[in-house]
């Protein structure tokens, strides 16, 4: 019997100024991110960022979007000045195409997973806005996250998991129907609801392709997600 069809999930790709396998600057995602898709029973697809992109025909036969983890968002989206000399990786068209394509994402009522800078972005495509930088970085960080909520709709056998962050930003205001749902122990957010989705839609501020394969809770994450975009 053939393998059933896996749902196409379409994950925005991330500008690189170089790798080590191409001889000049890159569109890339993370291999673990891509590689825990697949795990969770999805077909990951990378999308080049182009500006002023037709998604009703880019995401044609998708049935999920992945906002992926990246560097800074210009803090000029959230209407703020630079203030910190910590913010890095800014590109105003990676910030275009992201807004663009989130503010898509929740017109259109597609299923929804949004990772560390993707949490961001998403959280201020809502009207939302950033700390800077944080007091205490959570740069190559582990550490037990704790949820109130959704444990069910995330597929979790249990509340708590332990989180690999690598982020020095963290929400501060909170965009229109975005609902906390898990904690860092410092009382930051580190897990979001978008209450205001047509579909499943949650964000994470951690990067659970690090440890998927020793914390089983981040693959039922993914499985909960490519559920709903088989769905």
């Amino acid at each position: 019997m053939p393998e059933p069809r896996r749902p196409r999930i379409a994950i925005l790709g991330r500008f690189a100024e170089g790798t080590s396998v191409t001889r000049y600057a890159g569109v890339v995602n993370a291999r673990r991110l891509l590689e825990l898709v697949w795990q969770a029973g999805g077909e990951p697809l990378t999308l080049l960022p182009v500006s002023g992109s037709d998604w009703s025909q880019r995401l044609k036969d998708i049935d999920g979007v992945l906002m992926p983890g990246g560097s800074d968002l210009n803090p000029e989206r959230y209407g703020e000045a630079p203030s910190s000399d910590h913010i890095y990786g800014v590109d105003d068209l990676q910030d275009e195409v992201d807004l663009d394509l989130v503010n898509y994402v929740f017109e259109n009522g597609i299923p929804l997973l949004t990772i560390c800078r993707g949490t961001q972005v998403t959280n201020v495509a809502l009207g939302g806005t950033l700390l800077q930088h944080m007091s205490e970085p959570h740069l190559n960080h582990v550490a037990t996250v704790q949820f109130s909520a959704n444990t069910q709709e995330l597929g979790l056998s249990r509340p708590n998991l332990e989180a690999s962050c690598y982020h020095h930003q963290i929400l501060k205001e909170l965009g229109r129907g975005v609902i906390p749902i898990a904690h860092a122990a410092e009382g930051h957010v580190e897990a979001v609801r978008y209450d205001t989705a047509k579909n499943w839609a949650f964000g994470l501020q951690w990067h659970p392709e690090d440890n998927y394969d020793q914390d089983a809770a981040q693959l039922e994450i993914l499985r909960a997600f490519i559920d709903a975009a088989r769905r």
